[in-house]
């Protein structure tokens, strides 16, 4: 390998690790000069600064002279063949690129600090199913095993995206096509992200989340898996992730408790039961009514009949000022500033402990679209208002 691609490897391991030359000769006590010199081929590097700056960027030292370590293209790569005209699709695509990088800068936080985000979450292994039948009854059984260990009892999930990044998992949205209800990424470089469609309404959103949450449970270990309208009824994977998410937010022992709070124990469950079943656990009408199906509240035909109700379902709520909730859109900013005050909370620790210096930390505001003034005062704050920074 020449000194040329050496110092190429090198610039591309610090741009990843979102680092910039003042960061790695302030790190490693050299000039930025010098690290300079070294990305460009132009000074030897030595063995000893080959292993500091692989300590550095989190990787083997191998990943220098060739090993295979994947970044955010082998992630992009993969979506390209995932998603149909992902590359075609330039919105799209700088979209999820620019949350990647964040995702990974908030990674890289976590390991300075060291928190391991994917050893929050447990993973469940159950056997390949063999049919629907056996999927379905694979999800539910997670989902109140998961349900279980969370403690959340009978009650709502009341912020599944929230949940999630309590769990380790980033989440966000992109401007998917239509037919795109989510995707999971799994990647050394960013540890889990969950990525919702941002058209979907915030009922379609909250599924959404929770089918992929079922993924990081049970297939962590793909790199993207993609959930589509055209493979969610013949895949058994998806249709377990499914019925994971249906079971996690509808939980049973919390339909049977609302519904007797309804006065509907021998009663006929109408519409207007379901539009306030819907609400109450933030799922779509229908959803609500094939769950009661399912959990034998209501008979087939009944449900047939309810499903046909769902205009007046829908015009119920709308009525009560509550159909937003369900079938409403948020801003992208909305994920976009959950997201990005998790990063800066850890960034403003990892100053703080003086584990990044001012430089970089200007480096992460800059990325998040903050202002690095501010940042910066929180950073003085948090040191006892003192204005010595490394």
């Amino acid at each position: 390998m020449t000194p040329k691609e050496l110092g190429s490897k090198l610039k591309q391991a610090r741009e990843n690790a979102g680092m910039s030359q003042a960061d790695v000769a302030a790190a490693l006590n050299l000039t930025r000069a010098a690290i300079t010199q070294m990305e460009n081929g132009k000074r030897a590097v030595s063995t000893l600064e080959l292993s500091q700056l692989a300590a550095l960027y989190h990787r083997p030292v191998g990943t220098f002279f060739g090993a295979h370590d994947a970044d955010e293209e082998d992630v992009l790569a993969v979506l390209h063949r995932a998603i149909p005209d992902f590359g075609a699709r330039s919105a799209v695509k700088k979209q999820v690129s620019r949350y990647l990088n964040w995702c990974r800068e908030g990674h890289n936080l976590e390991r300075i600090l060291g928190r391991g985000r994917r050893s929050v979450l447990p993973a469940y292994t159950p056997p390949v199913p063999k049919d629907s039948w056996q999927a379905v009854q694979q999800g539910e059984a997670i989902a109140r095993q998961e349900r279980k260990r969370l403690d959340l009892g009978r009650a709502p999930v009341p912020d599944m995206a929230r949940l999630m990044r309590t769990q380790g998992i980033w989440a966000s949205v992109a401007a998917f096509p239509d037919g795109i209800s989510g995707l999971l990424l799994s990647h050394t470089s960013i540890g889990m992200a969950i990525f919702a469609n941002a058209a979907h309404s915030r009922s379609r959103k909250r599924f959404a989340y929770a089918h992929q949450y079922a993924h990081a449970l049970m297939e962590r270990e793909a790199p993207v898996t993609l959930s589509q309208t055209a493979n969610a009824s013949s895949d058994l994977a998806e249709q377990r992730a499914s019925a994971f998410a249906t079971a996690f937010l509808l939980p049973a022992d919390g339909i049977a408790a609302l519904l007797e709070s309804f006065g509907k124990g021998k009663q006929r469950i109408a519409h207007y039961d379901v539009a306030m079943l819907a609400r109450h656990f933030g799922v779509g009408y229908l959803t609500a009514v094939y769950r009661l199906k399912n959990l034998h509240h209501i008979s087939p035909a009944e449900c047939d009949a309810l499903a046909e109700k769902a205009d007046m379902g829908r015009a119920y709520l709308h009525q009560l000022d509550y159909l937003s909730d369900l079938e409403g859109t948020d801003d992208e900013s909305i994920a976009q500033r959950a997201l990005r005050g998790d990063i800066i909370y850890l960034a403003l620790e990892a100053h703080r402990r003086e584990e990044i210096s001012r430089g970089k930390l200007a480096d992460i505001a800059q990325l998040l679209d903050v202002d690095k003034h501010w940042l910066t005062a929180q950073a003085i704050e948090s040191r006892g208002g003192s204005s010595r920074m490394r």
